[in-house]
C-alpha cells in the first residue's frame, strides 16, 4: 500500500459538503443561527448504520427495551431533574457591541487558567479585571457576568404553558420508569434505551458535528439493584475485553485492564465494568481501534450533577481526545427526584428481596461526534486517491454496480445486478457516468468497500469484475454469486 496520511479537518469538512455527508442548515441565508447541521444521504445512511449496530451490540444484545419519548416536556420534569437549576454556563456579553460569549472558556483561552464554570459571578469578575481581558471582537468592556440556562423553552397551546426541549433522551425513561415497570414486568437488572434528538443552546457551538445545539443521543439507563451482584455467567461473556482507562484518583494514571479485573477501577461495582465492556466492544465492532480509545474518569467539579461517579468515553482524533459517551453512575438521583416532585412510588419488587429504588448505570452516546470521529479516523489521502476506510456494516453503501460502458447489453446486466443486491437488502449504488476509474475514486471517497463491474466478459461467462476497495484487487465472480460473496465479505472483515 502506498503511503497514507490522514486528513486535516479541512479537507474532511470539505469532504461532509462536497460528498453529502453533512452541511449546515439552512446555509442559503448568511443569518441563520450556528450550530444546527443537517445530514446529507450518505452521511444519514452511514449513521443509519452506526445505529443499527449500535441497536445489535447493546439494545438488543443485552434484552433491553427500547422507547421513543417525547422531545417537549413540561416545566416540572426538568424542575424536578435539577435540569433547569444546574444546565447552565457562565456569561458576559459587551457593553458596546453585545457579544456574548462562556466567560469560563474565555478566561482559561486569554490566560491559561484552569477556571472552573461553577464560579460565582463575582469571582469571574474579579478574573475578568485582574487580567484586564475585553471584547475580542470590538475591545469593548464586558457587563457583569451572569449564567445563561441552556433549555430551549416552548410554549404549548393557547395557554403558552411552560415546556421545554429535553436535552437529554434520558428524561423521558425515568417517568416512563413506573408504567414501564408494570406493562413490561420489568425484572432487575433492565437497560431501558432510546435514540433521539436532544437540544442545547449551546453558547459556542463550533466544529460541525462536535458541539452543535440539535444533536442525537443513543442512550441506555440500565436499572438495578444496587445490593445484588451481577450475573457471573452474564459477566463471564466480556470478562476478556481490553480497556483502556485513565483513573483520576490514582493521579491520572493510564491503566490498560481487562474487564473481569477492573470493577475496582469503576468504583468496585461489576455492573458498570460489564456495561463499559459492552460499549467498548460495540466502538470496536465500528472499526475503532482500542488503543486509540479511553475510559477518562471525571473529577467531582467535572461531572454531572446528578452523577456520583463518571468517565468519558474519549477517542484520540486529529482534534485531540473527544468525548464520545457519558458514562454515569446516577445512583437513584433521578427515580428519588421524580418521585418527590409526582409522588409517585418509583419502588419496584426484587423477587424475594423485596421492594427496592434502584439505581441506574448511563451510556449516553453522542451519535454526531461518533460519526465525525470516523470520518476524521478513517478520511485517508494516499498518493492516487482519497479513500474512506470504513468498516462494510458502517459505509454508506455496502457495494456500487457500474456498466463498464455506455452499451444496452451491459447497462440491462448492470441494472438486474443492482436490482438483485437491493432486494438482498444490501445498501447499493449504481453509476454509469465518466470513466471507470474515476468512478472507482469517487466510491472510494464516501467509504464504499466492494464495486461490481459489468464488461464485455460478462456477456460471455456471465461474471463481474468486483473490485476490493482497500486493497484495490479484483477478482471475477459468477452473477449468481455475488450476493453470497457480499454478505461474506461483509461480515468477516475487519478493519
Amino acid at each position: 500500500m502506498s503511503e497514507a496520511k490522514r486528513a486535516t479537518y479541512d479537507e474532511l469538512l470539505r469532504l461532509a459538503l462536497e460528498r453529502g455527508f453533512f452541511f449546515p442548515s439552512a446555509e442559503i441565508y448568511n443569518d441563520a443561527p450556528a450550530g444546527f447541521w443537517e445530514y446529507g444521504p450518505t452521511g444519514l445512511l452511514m449513521r443509519n448504520n452506526f445505529i443499527r449496530q449500535w441497536r445489535r451490540d447493546i439494545v438488543r444484545r443485552d434484552d433491553m427495551l427500547e422507547i421513543d419519548g417525547s422531545l417537549i416536556l413540561p416545566k416540572i420534569v426538568f424542575e424536578a431533574s435539577g435540569h433547569l437549576s444546574s444546565l447552565v454556563d457562565p456569561i458576559v456579553q459587551c457593553t458596546r457591541c453585545g457579544t456574548r460569549i462562556r466567560a469560563d472558556k474565555y478566561i482559561s483561552e486569554k490566560t491559561g487558567l484552569q477556571v472552573d464554570e461553577r464560579l460565582s459571578s463575582e469571582e469571574f469578575q474579579e478574573l475578568i479585571s485582574k487580567y484586564n481581558l475585553h471584547c475580542p471582537k470590538c475591545g469593548g468592556d464586558f457587563g457583569k457576568p451572569s449564567k445563561f440556562n441552556m433549555m430551549f423553552r416552548v410554549g404549548v397551546g393557547a395557554e403558552d404553558a411552560d415546556s421545554y426541549l429535553r436535552p437529554e433522551t434520558a428524561q423521558s425513561i425515568f417517568v416512563d420508569f413506573t408504567r414501564l415497570s408494570k406493562t413490561m414486568r420489568l425484572k432487575l437488572p433492565e437497560g431501558i434505551a432510546q435514540v433521539g434528538k436532544s437540544f442545547r443552546n449551546e453558547i459556542a457551538p463550533r466544529q460541525a458535528l462536535i458541539r452543535l445545539r440539535e444533536l442525537t443521543q443513543a442512550e441506555v439507563e440500565v436499572f438495578f439493584n444496587p445490593n445484588v451482584d451481577l450475573d457471573p455467567s452474564k459477566f463471564d461473556q466480556v470478562k476478556d475485553v481490553r480497556m483502556n482507562v485513565l483513573v483520576q484518583a490514582a493521579g491520572e494514571d493510564f491503566r490498560t485492564v481487562n474487564a473481569g479485573d477492573s470493577a475496582k477501577e469503576f468504583g468496585g461495582k461489576q455492573i458498570i465494568a460489564y456495561y463499559f465492556a459492552l460499549l467498548q466492544q460495540f466502538y470496536e465492532n465500528c472499526g475503532f481501534p482500542q488503543e486509540r480509545t479511553r475510559f477518562r474518569e471525571l473529577s467531582a467539579k467535572d461531572r454531572a450533577f446528578y452523577a456520583a461517579s463518571a468517565f468519558d468515553f474519549e477517542v484520540d482524533t486529529s482534534l485531540g481526545w473527544l468525548e464520545l459517551v457519558a458514562c454515569n453512575y446516577r445512583t437513584d438521583y433521578d427515580l428519588a427526584t421524580h418521585s418527590k416532585h409526582s409522588k409517585k412510588d418509583f419502588h419496584v419488587m426484587d423477587g424475594d428481596r423485596g421492594k427496592v429504588l434502584p439505581h441506574v448505570v448511563e451510556l449516553s452516546l453522542g451519535v454526531d461526534r461518533s460519526i465525525f470521529a470516523l470520518l476524521d479516523l478513517f478520511f485517508i489521502h494516499e498518493a492516487n486517491r482519497d479513500v474512506l476506510r470504513l468498516l462494510p456494516n458502517i459505509a454508506p453503501y455496502l457495494a456500487a454496480v457500474f456498466p463498464l460502458v455506455s452499451k444496452p447489453e451491459l447497462e440491462s446486466k448492470a441494472a438486474t445486478l443492482y436490482e438483485t443486491l437491493k432486494r438482498e437488502e444490501f445498501s447499493t449504488f449504481y453509476d454509469d457516468s465518466g470513466a471507470i476509474g474515476r468512478r472507482y475514486r469517487r466510491m472510494d471517497e464516501i467509504g464504499t468497500p466492494f464495486c461490481i463491474t459489468i464488461d464485455h466478459q460478462t456477456a460471455e461467462v456471465d461474471s463481474a469484475t468486483l473490485r476490493e476497495r482497500d486493497s484495490m484487487a479484483q477478482s471475477r465472480v459468477k452473477l449468481s454469486e455475488i450476493p453470497e460473496k457480499l454478505r461474506v465479505l461483509r461480515d468477516n472483515q475487519k478493519q
